[in-house]
């Protein structure tokens, strides 16, 4: 009775690590010479790129800035970082999908555009405008409908788009922003006056 136990157990065994192999050794048979025999090409996508393995989708991996660091000098000039990039280390092509920006901090948002466009807030107004770009892509500018949260982009535009990691030359967009600032009576230093949020989606079909 043991031995027939083990039997059992030896089967079932074998049946199920056949059930998990690949099954490239099935064949159908040619017995005609011109005859022709059809093999099916299947695809799995998994976690770790072998056969058998977990199911899993391409993995996305894009990093973008944590700080967009804004400087004003004390006549009113802003300084704007000039190495902010946004990089795709994903397998498969991506884009920059949406843009949006919150004040914060008890700050507001105001129209973006020459700095003169302020002249005439009160020191202490809190109030900042902002412009964003995407590679070669047109700026997209804060305007003064919402004081606490604007959308900047709402579809992929030029510049939004980047390859996959293995494209060295077209996975990464530069970001260019600008910003025009109402004065302050104190220094203030890395203070968050904003929050810029990008959606990143895949390009796909």
């Amino acid at each position: 009775m043991k031995n027939f136990k083990k039997i059992v157990s030896l089967v079932l065994a074998v049946c199920l690590m056949a059930s998990l192999a690949i099954g490239a050794s099935a064949a159908n048979t040619v017995d005609a010479s011109g005859g022709t025999g059809t093999s099916s090409v299947t695809l799995s996508s998994t976690a770790d790129g072998s056969i058998g393995g977990d199911p899993a989708a391409t993995k996305m991996s894009v990093v973008v800035p944590t700080v967009l660091p804004v400087a004003v000098g004390t006549d009113g000039t802003v300084s704007t970082a000039t190495d902010a990039k946004i990089i795709n280390n994903s397998f498969g092509a991506v884009k920059v999908a949406n843009i949006s920006i919150e004040a914060a901090q008890g700050w507001s948002l105001a129209a973006f555009g020459d700095k003169a466009s302020l002249a005439h807030e009160k020191v202490n107004s809190n109030k900042f405008g902002f412009s964003i770009s995407l590679g070669n892509g047109a700026a997209q500018i804060t305007d003064g409908k919402n004081a606490s949260k604007q959308t900047l982009l709402t579809d992929a535009i030029e510049g939004c788009y980047m390859s996959g990691a293995g494209d060295t030359s077209a996975n990464t967009v530069a970001i260019s922003y600008n910003a025009i600032v109402t004065p302050v009576s104190e220094a203030v230093t890395n203070t968050a006056i904003a929050s810029v949020l990008f959606i990143i989606a895949w390009d796909a079909v």
